[in-house]
């Protein structure tokens, strides 16, 4: 019997006011909060939204031992989301009219992926754009 394959990725993040990210990814990108778990203080224990076939998974801060922290607390953002989109255009006019923090302008790439990055108002990093990752055939 061979090792088992894994399973779909799915990002995991914490922010300070985790209501309000979920209001603006969901104005930002089209995202749907399939799940919303208060924690019992007013905040978000647990969150799930998903956009098309993907999801992701939010909470707020706090201290326990994966210390995760806001970009703002750690001093920079130590990772980034990428989202595949078929009309990266569209995503684009809906992140700038939900006042998304551009950081990259929207571009075509060297390798055939029109894209754009943006930052989320606690400053976790969202790249945008057409191409696939694990698609491209080439050397």
């Amino acid at each position: 019997m061979g090792d088992p394959v894994p399973g779909d990725l799915v990002p995991f993040i914490r922010y300070a006011d985790p209501r309000r990210a979920i209001a603006w990814l969901q104005r930002a990108f089209g995202f749907a909060a399939q799940m919303v778990i208060d924690d019992g203080a007013g905040g978000v224990a647990h969150a799930e939204l998903v956009l098309g076939s993907s999801a992701i998974m939010i909470g707020g801060c706090k201290d326990d031992i994966l210390r995760m922290r806001t970009p703002a607390a750690a001093g920079g953002v130590t990772q980034g989301v990428y989202i595949v989109v078929a009309d990266a255009d569209f995503l684009w006019r809906k992140a700038l009219d939900a006042d998304a923090e551009v950081v990259m302008e929207l571009y075509e790439t060297p390798y055939g992926s029109r894209e754009f990055a943006v930052r989320d108002p606690e400053g976790h990093l969202w790249s945008i754009g057409t191409y696939r990752a694990g698609s491209y055939v080439g050397g």
